[in-house]
């Protein structure tokens, strides 16, 4: 029976979810490494802020590696580097050659909105798509996230936008330079695409930001669950060790009071009691060993696991951002009273304390996490 060549992309695959990108932690979990092309179905980004585009490599009959890059051969050890975390399924990969979208990709603009031929004025030309970015992300953001892929697809999207605001960035500065002394008029110029872009990208990270924490919630009460249970199969394990140890020492017991016995009446019966301690200690051994592999099962199934979405370049998640907590005001305005402002300024110092983490804290305050999408 010969070797399944696709074993190392299902097994991928089911660690991928179904397309998402695999963590360097994950990929170390595959055996063996992925350091040479495996069979399966992926996606790849042929080159920098290329489009994703299907990726399907086999094995012939005679060994031979194959590899389609959407529907051109591509040489496999050139894709592999990226694929390899981006396994797919099969039917995902069909649907997308055949011209469907990714599930994680947001609307496409040029296809929903009849955006005008380019103009070479990268002023009207990227103010025309934030228009047209603006009217859909603003209908994305009425309902709530419900799905993995809207959370991706907001994650994306953000990206998307924050592309935008950075050309709008950098022709913006290009323009300015000259007219460093009146500057006002570019600023006026661009502060709308600048703005907008940023804020869009800014409120659909927001957007996902419950999502996301729910499903920070739910990691960890797996988390939890999966040390309780780690914890209770290594106290099986050892009451399985304390019963192999019983066994043997019954078995010892058993054969040197056989031994002792010069002349023993009843050969049979002995034989049969120490054919039935030797099964028991047998027993004890193997359920031992295997409470000792469950236990090792259950502490990798313990493991943290990332909570994002969106994919690689557009990844959001969830950061720790800590914040003040002022516990006792009077105590910190006391630690803080040479400070020329008053509440306000204690407020803002406190915040700028507690940003830095290896801070000292003073009296009065201490440190809290603050996670928001980013």
């Amino acid at each position: 029976m010969t070797a399944d060549q696709y074993a190392w992309w299902r097994q991928a695959l089911k660690l991928a979810g179904g397309y998402r990108e695999l963590t360097h932690d994950q990929l170390l979990l595959l055996a063996p490494s992925a350091d040479s092309p495996e069979s399966g179905f992926f996606r790849n980004r042929p080159y920098k802020d290329a489009p994703l585009v299907p990726v399907a490599i086999w094995r012939d009959a005679s060994g031979k590696v194959n590899c389609l890059q959407g529907d051109k051969e591509a040489e496999a050890d050139k894709v592999w580097n990226y694929a390899c975390r981006n396994p797919i399924t099969e039917t995902l990969y069909h649907s997308v050659l055949a011209g469907g979208a990714w599930p994680d990709e947001p609307p496409s603009v040029a296809k929903d909105h009849n955006l005008p031929a380019k103009t070479g004025d990268l002023h009207k030309d990227l103010a025309a798509e934030l228009s047209a970015e603006k009217e859909t992300v603003e209908g994305f953001l009425k309902k709530a996230i419900a799905t993995q892929e809207q959370a991706d697809q907001a994650g994306v999207w953000a990206k998307r936008l924050a592309g935008i605001a950075t050309k709008a960035d950098e022709q913006f500065n290009v323009e300015k330079r000259p007219w460093l002394d009146g500057g006002n008029a570019v600023d006026d110029k661009w502060r709308d695409v600048r703005t907008d872009a940023k804020e869009l990208a800014k409120k659909l990270k927001k957007h996902g930001e419950a999502w996301l924490k729910e499903l920070d919630r739910l990691e960890q009460e797996r988390q939890r669950k999966a040390r309780e249970e780690a914890d209770r199969i290594r106290r099986e394990a050892e009451a399985a060790a304390q019963r192999m140890a019983d066994a043997a020492r019954a078995a010892e017991e058993e054969s040197a009071r056989r031994n002792a016995i010069a002349t023993p009446p009843g050969l049979a019966a002995s034989f049969e009691q120490e054919s039935q301690q030797e099964a028991n200690l047998i027993e004890a051994e193997a359920e031992a060993k295997r409470l000792i592999q469950r236990v090792a099962d259950a502490d990798r199934e313990a493991q943290a696991r990332p909570v994002f979405s969106g994919r690689t370049g557009a990844k959001v998640s969830l950061h720790t951002f800590w914040v003040a907590n002022i516990t006792d005001y009077d105590a910190l305005v006391a630690a803080l009273k040479d400070e020329p402002e008053v509440r306000e300024a204690v407020e803002k110092i406190a915040g700028r304390i507690a940003r830095n983490k290896d801070a000292i804290l003073p009296a009065g305050m201490d440190r809290i996490p603050d996670k928001r999408a980013a």
